[in-house]
């Protein structure tokens, strides 16, 4: 029997970062992958598959462009399934490949099947042909991500009722669509085929949706949604789905009303890939659709040497967490130094338009009772959105009264979760309103927005200091409010 010092089931984001980190301090790691190819769900059917879906139908339905040349404009007129998966494959093969030679040069082993536990220092590994290979271990990490939940009354069909998965197998562009949850993913993919002009409705039982989202960046997205005729149902729950004679999906909401399209998305809820693990023979017991607890400083389930990391712990199931608790994971069971967590993350939602946030949202700001100010800026105040043809987006920034320093920043619009790293270094270097006043951005940019969001927020302070050489700061007119 084989011994490894780290065993990490799952190559996906948190996998692989634990991987690589262990092998850097000299551990031999064994990475066992139970689909046919490295990656997990991030590279085959969750992060990259739908961001690569979103940047194809962007491109390909000219979408930028619209702006300047009318809501006509197409770069390719009829955009069918093989266009979107012709894309998808490309961007999947090159993933792959750099998983493969990341592995390859810091020498990760790597064996494919389906892992189970048998012990606490053992596990057994069934590969898709042949006998079943048993190994043993010094730590092992959990990083099998989480699959779509699947309830019994949905009759899923991987054609006209799909969940995201089977979504991204065999893309296809449908007449209409019906997404049932408006959580991350179905907000994501209600956009991206909305950007199709594909007629979209989305359910949501629920009266608001992404609750953790600064609220007046909602109400834009939901103003914006609205306005290119996407269907929002709050408060309403899909009580059963049928299909007619078609093979059209028919959503049965509780309050009587139906609705039908020739696809509907199941996007309400994922559940922790863990069923087969044989986590019962380590005694290690899942919560919440089969996800695991774990410290939330070295990422350990109940048994010290077993940890568990990315989307089948929880919240924030990102891709850039999942992969800093692999990392910090490793460390913690290979002895090594673990630094300290930042405070503020960013969050990312890659919808159409992005929305991305860090730090503290105005109702966290007035829960914890801290006197503040908010500046907004709207991008289509900036030369460079002006440039872009951009008629919607803002940048929404909160700072405390008593300090002057950043509290939140809050983007909708394009660019979004690209433009938030700025805001994310100034709030975790404990920056101020003056970074933002006094430095000089890159003339036209749409990070200009951070200007004048902070002077918009600097308009409304008492003016017990003044503000260095606020003339030249305000010498463009529109960044004055």
């Amino acid at each position: 029997m084989e011994h490894f010092n780290v065993i990490v089931i799952g190559s996906g984001p948190a996998g692989r970062r634990a991987a690589v980190q262990a092998a850097k301090l000299g551990k031999s790691v064994l990475v066992v992958e139970n689909r046919l190819r490295l990656g997990g769900v991030s590279v085959h059917t969750g992060t990259i598959p739908s961001k690569t879906l979103r940047e194809t139908v962007l491109n390909l339905s000219g979408w930028r462009e619209r702006g300047f040349y009318g809501l006509a404009y197409r770069v390719k007129k009829d955009i069918e399934g093989k266009d979107l998966g012709a894309r998808l494959r490309m961007t999947l093969n090159h993933e792959i490949e750099v998983l493969e030679h990341q592995f390859a040069r810091n020498g990760v082993r790597t064996f494919g099947g389906m892992a189970r536990f048998l012990d606490t220092g053992h596990i057994a590994v069934l590969p898709p042909d042949g006998d079943e290979v048993k190994f043993s271990f010094d730590h092992a990490v959990i990083a099998v991500g989480t699959t779509p939940y699947r309830p019994a009354n949905i009759p899923f069909n991987d054609h006209s009722v799909v969940d995201s998965d089977s979504l991204v197998s065999e893309p296809r562009v449908p007449r209409s669509l019906t997404v049932v949850g408006a959580g991350v993913i179905g907000i994501e993919y209600a956009t991206i085929f909305s950007a199709l002009d594909v007629p979209v409705t989305i359910v949501e039982p629920k009266d608001t949706i992404l609750d953790f989202i600064d609220r007046e960046i909602i109400e834009e997205f939901i103003h914006d949604l609205r306005n290119r005729g996407v269907t929002i149902r709050l408060g309403a729950k899909v009580e059963k789905v049928e299909l007619d004679e078609q093979g059209w999906a028919i959503s049965v909401l509780t309050d009587g009303r139906r609705l039908r399209s020739d696809m509907l998305l199941y996007a309400a809820g994922r559940s922790g890939a863990t069923a087969n693990l044989g986590l019962e023979n380590t005694g290690i017991v899942p919560v919440d659709r089969g996800r695991l607890k774990v410290d939330p400083v070295t990422f350990q389930t109940s048994v010290r040497n077993i940890y568990a990391a990315g989307d089948v712990i929880g919240w924030p199931s990102l891709a850039s967490t999942s992969m800093e608790q692999g990392r910090i994971a490793a460390l913690h069971a290979c002895g090594a130094p673990m630094p300290p967590a930042p405070e503020f993350f960013p969050y990312g939602i890659y919808a159409v338009p992005e929305i991305s946030t860090v730090g503290l949202t105005e109702a966290q700001v007035r829960e914890q009772g801290i006197p503040y100010e908010a500046g907004i800026a709207r991008f289509r105040e900036t030369s460079r959105g002006h440039i872009m043809g951009l008629q919607s987006g803002m940048m929404k920034m909160i700072f405390s009264l008593e300090t002057r320093k950043l509290l939140g920043v809050h983007i909708v619009g394009e660019g979004a979760t690209e433009l938030i790293h700025i805001g994310q270094a100034v709030l975790n270097l404990g920056g101020t309103l003056d970074y933002f006043v006094e430095n000089a951005f890159n003339y036209p940019t749409l990070a200009e927005a951070y200007k004048i969001a902070a002077l918009d927020a600097w308009n409304r302070m008492p003016r017990t200091t003044p503000m260095a050489q606020v003339d030249g700061a305000m010498a463009r007119p529109q960044t004055a409010k």
